[in-house]
């Protein structure tokens, strides 16, 4: 499967060591930035090919999908030349910068039938995909509460780059930018947030446009109710978890472990613990979530199949950040539309 990137930014790294170390036949063939120079440099540290434009890498018949990984505003002519090329698109969270920007980008991708899927790749962790078929087992009865924490920590330098945490680049703050993940996350476990009330603020810890605190509270169509509070100004940072309670037990995960508690006391642990990037560096954490996002999307289209992570489900988490937005500015309990 021959591969495209195009963002040679923070996470370009780890989408080129998970294409290096995957045993799925995955190549390389090119990279494409904004600046013509660095993506020559990029490309010979890499050894492989500096692409001149979007419809150079579009026009060539070898490449089978591409990933997308630049910032949400440099994304939709990309896509729509890509689609109208028929080219398999993987983008990096978020799909764009608002939900009505977003959903275009699906519709493109739908019109064209051409298959979009995205980075999210907690939901590739074993103790996720554990919880998962605990949740699918009926294992913890009818869950009736959740608890979801991010307390992530960034220092002023990160958000010192030009466009970090501004809407016009990313569409917000510690919701879209970071928190997003596990949203989603919970939307995969549970299903969906139908109704929220938010707050979302800049704390004195930093200079942004957008928030870097978010508090929410969350109705679920599942019929549990929980609470989010998500920040990138808790120092020195941590693990985010996902608190479950249900009728015949309760699960906690966090930083890679998974801790299913039955009523009568039993308990059992799975998985590894694993940073998420949490910290004061934005890349701590393995590629290897990403490269089995990568793999999974890559044997989707082999096998003419959905990806675990298609982009009109990707909406879903899109739709609950639109929510909390709106609530935050009205104050009320708001419906996810």
């Amino acid at each position: 499967m021959n591969i495209a990137l195009i963002g040679i930014g923070m996470v370009a790294e780890t989408h080129i060591n998970a294409i290096q170390s995957s045993s799925h036949r995955l190549r390389l063939c090119g990279v494409l930035g904004r600046d013509a120079a660095k993506t020559a440099q990029f490309a010979a540290i890499h050894q492989t090919l500096a692409f001149p434009s979007i419809d150079a890498i579009a026009l060539d018949l070898s490449i089978d999908m591409v990933i997308i990984a630049t910032p949400p505003d440099a994304r939709l002519e990309a896509v729509q030349k890509l689609a109208s090329a028929g080219k398999p698109i993987l983008l990096e969270k978020p799909i764009e910068r608002t939900l009505n920007a977003a959903r275009e980008i699906v519709e493109i991708c739908d019109k064209a039938t051409v298959p979009l899927g995205v980075v999210f790749q907690h939901r590739m962790r074993a103790a996720s995909i554990v919880l998962k078929e605990a949740l699918a087992s009926n294992r913890l009865g009818t869950i009736v509460s959740v608890e979801i924490r991010v307390p992530w920590w960034r220092d002023q330098a990160y958000y010192d780059e030009q466009g970090r945490g501004t809407y016009a680049r990313d569409g917000g703050g510690v919701m879209i930018s970071q928190a997003i993940h596990t949203l989603d996350l919970v939307h995969w476990l549970l299903g969906p947030i139908i109704t929220v009330q938010a707050m979302m603020r800049r704390t004195a810890l930093h200079h942004l446009e957008a928030e870097d605190w978010t508090g929410a509270l969350l109705e679920f169509d599942c019929g549990a109710v929980g609470t989010l509070m998500a920040t990138t100004a808790a120092f020195p940072g941590g693990a985010e978890t996902i608190a479950l309670q249900g009728t015949k037990g309760a699960a906690l995960l966090g930083e890679g472990i998974l801790t299913l508690t039955d009523l009568n006391g039993e308990t059992e642990v799975f998985g590894a613990s694993a940073t998420t990037g949490g910290g004061a560096d934005p890349m701590g954490f393995t590629h290897a979530w990403h490269q089995s996002v990568i793999e999974n999307f890559a044997d989707a289209i082999a096998q003419g199949r959905p990806p675990l992570i298609p982009a009109r489900e990707a909406l879903l988490t899109h739709a609950v950040i639109d929510a909390m937005e709106r609530a935050s500015k009205n104050g009320q309990r708001t419906e996810v539309n």
